[in-house]
């Protein structure tokens, strides 16, 4: 049988991945990995998950005049433990989900010490890279747009960006965070431009905030993909990262009137806004 203290090994700190689809965090996530000391990975089912206990420890449930605030955050901090706990624990865990930076205050209850770093990228160019993994399948369908067939760049678009949309709703969120009080000293945003084009003065960076020994890692040879995932998406690529890291020039795919739409939205951009003053790299 196997060691029954091996097995309730806890984990040690805890940090969270969050940001816009298509800006780096899978990216981040491989480069992390290859520190023994970290656990990092794409989008895990874990803030979802909370999503449910949540709601279950709310009014919605008839029973919930039980739940203390203080035993809720118990109740949390437990779940985050222990869906990390075992065997392949880490000294320190990084959590990937858009949902991180909408729940800072959450986040703060019940880690105060965790670090929120979020990934974005000019919004144009993110909704470009959504638009080129369903242009990889010209004869698929994907969850993304409620499997939908009779859909055109537009509505595509449309979708994406609708508040409840995959971009829409992290795009938001991470305003949410930037403008929120729970930034400073809690928040980084990260930009994928400055990842891909650097990607050692980039994580160095990282390394700093979480405030963390630095470790020499390998951007020529990364390896990361979760194509069981992608598959059943229906985005085949969606959390693929090529060997190198390194910056590409590319002319975009969508129509002008939609790139030019968003060229302007990259809030990060301006310093006036950066009221907080969160750390941009």
């Amino acid at each position: 049988m196997p060691d029954a203290r091996h097995a309730a090994q806890q984990t040690g700190k805890f940090h969270f991945i969050s940001g816009l689809p298509r800006s780096g965090s899978t990216l981040l996530a491989a480069i992390l990995k290859q520190n023994p000391r970290f656990r990092a990975g794409m989008t895990s089912p874990l803030a979802d998950i909370m999503g449910v206990v949540i709601a279950e420890a709310s009014s919605k449930n008839d029973f919930s005049f039980d739940v203390s605030d203080q035993r809720r955050i118990v109740l949390l901090r437990g779940l985050v433990e222990n869906f990390y706990a075992g065997p392949e624990a880490a000294e320190i865990v990084f959590d990937t989900s858009r949902l991180w930076c909408s729940r800072m205050q959450m986040l703060g209850a019940l880690f105060p010490d965790a670090k929120v770093i979020a990934c974005v990228r000019q919004l144009s160019w993110v909704l470009d890279s959504m638009e080129r993994l369903v242009r990889r399948q010209p004869t698929g369908v994907s969850k993304v747009f409620r499997f939908d067939t009779n859909t055109t760049v537009y509505s595509r678009i449309q979708a994406l960006t609708d508040p409840r949309g995959m971009v829409g709703f992290a795009f938001q969120a991470t305003k949410d965070a930037f403008y929120g009080q729970y930034a400073p000293g809690h928040l980084l945003l990260l930009t994928y431009e400055s990842l891909v084009r650097d990607p050692a003065a980039a994580l160095r960076a990282v390394y700093r905030f979480i405030d963390e020994p630095w470790f020499e890692h390998d951007f020529d040879h990364l390896e990361y993909s979760a194509n069981e995932f992608d598959e059943r998406v229906g985005m085949p690529g969606l959390h693929t990262v090529r060997a190198k890291v390194e910056a590409s020039e590319r002319t975009t795919i969508l129509p002008l009137e939609i790139f030019n739409r968003f060229v302007s939205e990259s809030f990060w951009l301006d310093p006036k806004n950066n009221i907080g003053h969160v750390p941009i790299v």
